[in-house]
């Protein structure tokens, strides 16, 4: 079925701080940018929101994540329906039902396949990717964003099957969203490890907001109440199992979202001005 986006109007009531005549700057911004594509009201207002009302900031966002998606295509390209079934089947990534009490969605991750052999990090990157457009483009924009990380089944395998130009390209982006905390769960010694790889693309903003919490603490509830998180963690929502089925469900119901966003691509013949 096709995916009906929310409207403009909808939105500016629900975030009653953007304002019109910043969009129409931002618009009238896009008219002279003939590199980049065309983008629905709803798309501009998601960056403006994401940039906290800045406009400017708010084109350095937009011209970064399409000139990344050019670059680094191999995330951003949705995953065929047989793959992502695949991926689906290894991989936990979804954005939980539930907001935390300041109105924060929540990513989860999670291996749900610990065999190294079938582990695919461009893949699962994808996956985030897909997921997360999704989400912004079904529901209402969140006031922030948490990020969860499960270590649970991870290996020296893993690591050694990460792809780091997937890896940098991802993280880049977490630089224009309202990223409240990267929280790592059931955090075992290789963790530092992970976070040694990831370091060198994150800056000292980002990587301040990255938060290890053993399997036998609580400290994570002091960022995300428990009833916020699946059954499988003693929270109130559906188990792993179900969010994850219905994440795919989702994902294949409105696969034709993903191929109108493969379309949005920049054309380097056009550009006036060289990204740096």
């Amino acid at each position: 079925m096709p995916l009906k986006f929310p409207e403009a109007e909808t939105v500016y009531q629900q975030h009653p701080e953007l304002r019109k005549q910043d969009l129409e700057v931002l618009q009238q911004w896009l008219n002279w940018q003939p590199h980049l594509p065309q983008l629905i009201e709803t798309q501009i207002l998601f960056f403006l929101h994401n940039c906290y009302n800045d406009v400017e900031r708010t084109k350095i966002a937009i011209e970064h994540y399409f000139t990344i998606r050019n670059i680094c295509p191999e995330i951003h390209i949705a995953l065929t329906p047989d793959v992502l079934k695949t991926t689906t089947a290894t991989a936990f990534v979804n954005i939980l039902p539930k907001t935390t009490p300041e109105g924060y969605a929540i990513l989860m991750i999670k291996l749900l396949d610990a065999r190294a052999n079938n582990f695919n990090c461009v893949n699962n990157l994808n996956l985030v990717k897909m997921v997360s457009a999704l989400h912004v483009h079904q529901k209402s924009f969140p006031n922030g964003n948490v990020i969860l990380v499960d270590m649970h089944g991870s290996s020296f395998r893993h690591l050694f099957k990460m792809n780091l130009r997937a890896v940098r390209y991802s993280l880049d982006h977490l630089k224009y969203i309202r990223l409240k905390g990267i929280h790592v769960m059931n955090a075992i010694p290789l963790t530092d490890r992970f976070i040694a790889l990831v370091k060198p693309f994150l800056n000292s903003e980002l990587y301040n907001m990255i938060h290890c919490h053993s399997s036998n603490s609580d400290t994570l509830y002091k960022y995300v109440p428990k009833e916020c998180l699946p059954e499988d963690y003693g929270g109130e929502l559906p188990p792993v199992k179900i969010l994850s089925e219905e994440c795919l469900q989702n994902m294949l119901d409105n696969y034709e979202f993903y191929e109108w966003l493969d379309k949005q691509k920049i054309d380097e013949s056009k550009r006036t001005v060289k990204h740096k």
